[in-house]
């Protein structure tokens, strides 16, 4: 879909406010360079939710310091519900008193690129405001002291339903998204037994007829360190550590989790995503041949071919 950005009123894009979900635990190192990165931002009319979930180093002084430093109403701080980032996250995403034309979400430790919020938000522009949409990228990978270490893996399949089923391309802190895409989100509820919160995404949007669009520029500095919850799945050995994942059986437990999550929204589903979800359902319950056969021809895929052979070996091994 193309629509030429000279088509779009000037208010409209003047007043679009874009509401950033940050959420922050023992951040202190990190946090203050990605608040910096957020004031830099080209896309002016930006405000920022920060979730704090009990921190006791200097996090929770910092951001009563920014918020005192940057214009009345930039910057809000929310207690987190303590129960982990995916919990801290989904609570923001789901906050009552939320409200803006798009949601980006950010992690306390990386830098985002000066155009970050303006890229993403000319992609969601020309999305209808009744159809959820997703735009995420790739990122531009850094160590603790922020030297470059490279680029995050370039996925080169489009993105749907049938690859969030078992694969995440979208990484959280890459994300924007709209408000038809939040109301599924508020649908389906906070309080979901998730493994990620991007993941989940992904797969909410994408199953319900959403616009998902990969971006293969990257968007900001992903800082990789010790203290990183989920990292970057970059270079040969990552990738088969994640295919050694399906062969523990995690692939399935999460698989399991997804499938429970999606049940509110399943009346939401496209025609065709209904069936790849019902096709992949019935063949993780069948034996061995039908099992295989029947993941085969409900479509799911991962991005790469390792990754598909991995796919391969956690069906043959009941695994998935």
């Amino acid at each position: 879909m193309s629509i030429s950005l000279q088509s779009i009123p000037t208010s409209q894009v003047a007043n679009e406010r874009i509401a950033i979900l940050l959420c922050t635990y023992q951040g202190e190192t990190y946090l203050p360079a990605q608040l910096d990165s957020f004031a830099a931002q080209t896309h002016p009319n930006w405000i920022v939710w920060a979730s704090d979930d009990g921190s006791s180093d200097a996090t929770p002084q910092l951001l009563e310091d920014y918020q005192r430093r940057w214009a009345c109403g930039r910057l809000m701080i929310l207690a987190g519900p303590r129960k982990g980032f995916v919990a801290n996250f989904m609570s923001l995403l789901c906050s009552p008193g939320l409200a803006a034309d798009y949601y980006a979400l950010s992690d306390q430790d990386d830098i985002w690129h000066a155009d970050k919020l303006q890229r993403a938000a000319n992609w969601l522009r020309q999305i209808p405001e009744d159809v959820p949409a997703l735009y995420c990228t790739r990122t531009e990978l850094i160590d603790e002291a922020g030297r470059s270490l490279g680029y995050s893996p370039l996925f080169r399949r489009p993105p749907s339903f049938a690859n969030a089923l078992v694969q995440n391309v979208a990484g959280g802190n890459t994300m924007v998204i709209n408000n038809a895409a939040r109301n599924l989100l508020l649908e389906a509820g906070a309080n979901l037994d998730i493994v990620a919160h991007d993941w989940w995404i992904y797969i909410a949007i994408s199953a319900c007829g959403g616009h998902v669009y990969y971006d293969s520029q990257p968007s900001l500095q992903y800082r990789q360190h010790g203290g990183n919850l989920i990292g970057a799945n970059a270079g040969l050995v990552a990738r088969l550590q994640r295919i050694q994942l399906l062969f523990r059986g995690r692939l399935k437990t999460w698989t399991d989790q997804h499938i429970v999550a999606l049940t509110p929204l399943l009346p939401k589903l496209t025609p065709v995503n209904r069936r790849i979800y019902e096709r992949f359902v019935k063949a993780r319950q069948r034996g061995l041949l039908p099992r295989i056969v029947g993941l085969k021809r409900s479509g799911v895929y991962r991005q790469t071919a390792l990754g598909n052979l991995g796919l391969l070996a956690a069906a043959i091994s009941n695994r998935i």
